[in-house]
């Protein structure tokens, strides 16, 4: 088995740059936490603790990322690497299908 990639951030690191993010794309559309948090659904005091500290659920997230329009890049991390052959592809799809609910 082949070792973990070395991991340039921690989980906080990550959540507190995202959090810094999403607030650069509020103000980028020229919107006060408020705006957000009626578009979004989530609560101004939940907002404005995510953008301090980083740390809200992953439903919080993806109601921030929708209401800003940016949801669906969202949608595309974590995306295999594209096959480098087309024996990797079959067996990619023949794996997915062998799998029964509860087996691994």
């Amino acid at each position: 088995m082949a070792n973990p990639p070395i991991q340039l951030y921690t989980p906080g690191e990550v959540a507190r740059l995202l959090a810094g993010r999403i607030r650069a794309e509020r103000l980028r559309q020229g919107w006060k936490q408020e705006t957000l948090a009626k578009r979004s659904g989530v609560s101004l005091p939940t907002i404005r603790r995510y953008e301090r500290t980083g740390h809200t659920s992953v439903e919080n997230v993806l109601r921030l990322c929708g209401a800003l329009g940016r949801l669906a890049e969202l949608a595309d991390v974590l995306q295999p690497p594209p096959a480098s052959s087309i024996a990797e592809l079959e067996s990619r799809v023949t794996h997915f299908q062998d799998r029964k609910r509860g087996v691994r």
